[in-house]
């Protein structure tokens, strides 16, 4: 038996809730994971796994041996990056899973750059707007907007969305255009729910001091963006939305802003990926590139009611950005935690 493998797969197991999700995410037999471990049981003389019908749940001895394989794999993970590195570029499968707007917006775009600095790493890219189980649907890593609650991930901050409010000139022809938020009141609005709980997203607004936090009428309410996008371009209603991806919808004079002297509040940006996971060579790779690319991206640092329509817009974006990076780099680093899902 080979032990490290059996290791590897008993892992798998208890990450993945079962041996047949492990078999479907290793590529392995149903049979052959079920074998491996049943081994690994054997030539140990200890139960690892209570098995039943519904689910598998680790022994007390299987809890402290499943840490101590955690342990044992990163070390040999370990030796065998610090050789690769030196032999060979990271490769092997890379999945990932992003936004859908931010993956068709900013990350599918810059993609063949990455592919190109690293040609043995196969991206298998998922976009939704779904709430994914990184451990379960064996995702190596996923990048995610807002607050974090799931305590389990290890997160990098990688920069934040910034939003505006808009709608299409259509609507704004019948319905005029809103001087304040709480015009809206007396809108039609496109709401947008969150596919985990159903619960509808609050609309946020602040000028001067002022903060208003409200829920507002909508005769529709979706859970996608890229169907909240097509939504606001059909007239529906006035929408919120991630500054990035409205740019060249203002271009073409499809959507115009609206309230433009009230700020939203943006939402924080992070990569996130397993803590009891081995950060591979590929995965930190890919961490550095995306974190370099949303760094220096100028869409995500449009601030709410401007968008470089023009040339001199994008540069004035740009010049912007460096004086905040350069601001930040000279700034006393503040004393904080790590930063974790």
């Amino acid at each position: 038996m080979d032990k490290l493998q059996a290791m590897e797969v008993f892992t798998q197991v208890v990450e993945a809730g079962g041996f047949t999700r492990a078999a479907e995410i290793l590529q392995l037999p149903k049979a052959t994971v079920s074998t491996l471990v049943r081994n690994l049981e054997t030539a140990l003389s200890v139960k690892l796994l209570n098995r039943t019908t519904r689910q598998i749940s680790l022994t007390a001895d299987g809890a402290a041996y499943y840490e101590r394989c955690l342990r044992i794999l990163a070390e040999v993970r370990d030796a065998e990056d610090s050789l690769s590195k030196t032999h060979a570029s990271p490769s092997g499968r890379l999945r990932i899973d992003v936004p859908a707007a931010l993956g068709r917006h900013l990350l599918m775009p810059a993609l063949p750059q990455f592919l190109a600095r690293y040609p043995d790493i196969n991206l298998e890219v998922g976009c939704s707007d779904r709430p994914v189980d990184l451990i379960e649907e064996g995702v190596d890593l996923a990048v995610r907007g807002g607050v974090l609650a799931d305590s389990t991930l290890v997160a990098r901050r990688i920069g934040q969305l910034h939003f505006v409010t808009c709608a299409a000139p259509s609507y704004i022809a019948l319905h005029g255009r809103p001087q304040h938020p709480n015009d809206l009141l007396r809108h039609d609005c496109v709401n947008y729910f969150s596919a985990k709980t159903g619960k509808i997203s609050e609309w946020d607004f602040a000028r001067d001091g002022e903060r208003i936090q409200m829920r507002l009428p909508g005769r529709i309410a979706v859970n996608d963006s890229n169907a909240y996008m097509t939504a606001t371009l059909s007239g529906m209603g006035v929408a919120q939305m991630a500054a990035f991806a409205l740019c060249p919808y203002l271009q073409s004079g499809e959507l115009e802003l609206l309230l433009e002297d009230w700020t939203i509040e943006p939402l924080p940006l992070h990569v996130v990926y397993p803590q009891n996971r081995h950060l591979s060579a590929k995965v930190r790779v890919f961490v550095e590139w995306i974190s370099e690319l949303f760094a220096d991206h100028p869409a995500l640092h449009i601030r709410a009611g401007r968008c470089p329509l023009t040339d001199e817009g994008l540069a004035q974006a740009v010049a912007e950005q460096a004086v905040q990076k350069a601001s930040e780099a000279t700034a006393p680093e503040p004393v904080r935690r790590p930063e974790v899902a």
